[in-house]
């Protein structure tokens, strides 16, 4: 079913070429068989000048060397999180590694970005990151986030295919870039889905002109966008997640479907998104004695809701998603796959002073199941109510305080009945460059 559903996809894909190549006025359904493979032929044979740096400006005889089409951004996040901590055994492994006991000022995460369109339907993205933390005692290693490029199949690239490792489509503020989103980390319920949200696969993604504009817009104008994953996307991706090696010979399948409408001055956006696979357990991630499947392999599907109102000025964000997962059953020291369910809610407000912005806002969360990407497939309920206030003086730098007040059950092997309880406030500054 999977291998129909992607060869439907490439030849919508091929249908859409063909359409976009139809002469104006006449219908797709009008043309006979013979010149339906004139026209194919012609879309081949042009094909090669989609690779070329070949446009206008040949004509004027200016032509771009490779480095003017390569631009560079970034960002870095400098944390602290113990001030007012209350339980140094409350933590957040897939949140921020620097959370209770051992935690101390701490790197969340330095990239640099390279980006450009080499042509007018090639565009690439590379964004290594230079604080990751392979192990407990280990910080600050380089390693590779987003490595794909975008090949557009008609002139605007309202149509095109990503090839590589990107972040999947599933959840606004999973694709939300963490140098825009307000609270400090993404909410459980729907991060539990893909770690770092990437992985490596191709994806189709299909939005009007006009909408890629808007989607541009509300990141550019500092509304806090998730950036352009189109209206509608749909793609396989291995299911391991991000810089991980692939464990089985299923691919997962994701799609996703949202449209920004603009009434009047505001922005909401509705999306729904799906995905499902099977997610092998690494060997290195399950205790001795827990008891699995013979393969290590268990399904893996969720579907999501999400709902955003930008803030022009007040905003309001909200996802929930159920599915099935790995699991980690203390009862009978087994990882099986179980039910999950979870979501949150954000509500906030821009506020312009003379040159500054600030944001205050608050935002509850809940999740219940299991984090397939953590020792045993760990088990989480979770409740949780941040209050926090993101300050920009200036474009060029941002600073979030956000009080958290949390209860976190988290349990393993090794910790089968650890309910943890607390609060702190966490402080970040952030550098854009």
């Amino acid at each position: 079913m999977k291998k129909h559903l992607l060869l439907t996809v490439f030849i919508v894909g091929l249908t859409c070429v063909h359409a976009a190549n139809t002469p104006d006025g006449v219908s797709a359904d009008s043309v006979t068989i013979p010149e339906r493979k004139q026209t194919l032929r012609e879309w081949f044979k042009h094909v090669p000048q989609w690779f070329s740096s070949t446009d206008s400006n040949v004509a004027k005889g200016v032509v771009k060397k490779w480095f003017e089409a390569i631009s560079i951004r970034g960002y870095a996040q400098f944390r602290y999180n113990r001030l007012g901590e209350t339980n140094p055994e409350l933590k957040c492994e897939q949140c921020d590694r620097s959370w209770g006991d051992g935690g101390g000022f701490f790197f969340r995460r330095i990239r640099i970005i390279f980006f450009g369109n080499l042509t007018k339907r090639v565009y690439f993205y590379i964004q290594p990151d230079f604080a990751s933390s392979v192990s407990a005692t280990s910080l600050h290693f380089g390693q590779i986030r987003d490595a794909y490029i975008d090949v557009g199949v008609d002139k605007r690239s309202e149509f095109r295919f990503r090839l590589g490792q990107s972040k999947v489509p599933f959840g606004f503020e999973n694709m939300q870039s963490s140098q825009n989103r307000l609270p400090l980390d993404r909410a459980d319920a729907l991060n539990s889905a893909v770690s770092n949200e990437r992985d490596i696969g191709v994806f189709f993604y299909w939005a009007p002109e006009k909408i890629r504009k808007r989607f541009s817009m509300l990141v550019n104008d500092g509304y806090k966008g998730s950036g352009d994953y189109g209206v509608f996307g749909i793609g396989a991706y291995n299911g391991q997640t991000a810089n991980k090696p692939e464990l089985n010979k299923n691919k997962h399948l994701a799609a996703r479907l949202a449209y920004p409408f603009q009434i009047k001055s505001q922005i909401i956006e509705p999306a729904v998104q799906a995905y499902t696979g099977k997610y092998t357990m690494p060997a290195d991630l399950i205790s001795t004695g827990v008891k699995t499947t013979t393969d290590k392999t268990y399904l893996d599907q969720r579907i999501a809701f999400s709902l955003v109102m930008y803030p022009k000025p007040f905003g309001i964000m909200a996802e929930y998603n159920i599915g099935r997962g790995p699991e980690y059953n203390k009862h009978t020291d087994s990882i099986e796959t179980r039910k999950l369910q979870g979501g949150y809610v954000t509500v906030n407000c821009m506020i312009r002073a003379k040159k500054h912005v600030i944001f205050p806002f608050v935002r509850a969360q809940m999740y219940d199941g299991g984090k397939k990407h953590e020792k045993d497939a760990r088990s989480y309920s979770v409740r949780e109510l941040e209050v926090g206030l993101e300050w920009q003086p200036v474009r060029f730098f941002e600073f979030v305080a956000m009080y958290t007040i949390s209860s976190r059950r988290f349990e393993d092997s090794s910790k089968k009945d650890n309910l943890q309880k607390g609060q702190l406030l966490r402080l970040q500054a952030q550098v854009n460059f």
